[in-house]
């Protein structure tokens, strides 16, 4: 009976270790994926196999083992990388014109389709 009772709460275990791992998998992942490779163009973390991004997975797998939330890790790696490392970057004085300028485009554009239309 013992060794029944033994043997279940190993299982118990080792089941909560994988699902454990496998939480924090998904949020390694999902993190990531809003992350820049800074060494392959136009791949983000999760996408690329760079020695670069490896290290970056196992940075983010460190930060979540010491209990740091997304906002804390996304933080720390701004301030290590810049701000060019989040492919969402905040709306802040140094990106204000990354966030503006497709808007003043739409309406450039819109006023000159409507200059072209009002012309004939």
């Amino acid at each position: 009976m013992k060794i029944k009772i033994l043997v279940l709460i190993i299982f118990y275990l080792i089941g909560s270790l994988n699902l454990s791992y496998a939480a924090n998998s998904e949020k390694v992942d999902q993190i990531s994926k809003n992350l820049r490779c800074l060494i392959c163009q136009g791949q983000s973390v999760y996408d690329s196999q760079s020695d670069f991004a490896l290290s970056m997975k196992i940075l983010i797998q460190n930060k979540i083992d010491e209990g740091k939330n997304n906002e804390q890790i996304y933080k720390f790696l701004k301030r290590k990388y810049g701000e060019w490392i989040v492919y969402d970057p905040e709306i802040n004085k140094n990106t204000f014109l990354l966030w503006l300028l497709p808007l003043i485009l739409f309406v450039f554009g819109a006023i000159l389709i409507i200059r072209k239309l009002s012309i004939k």
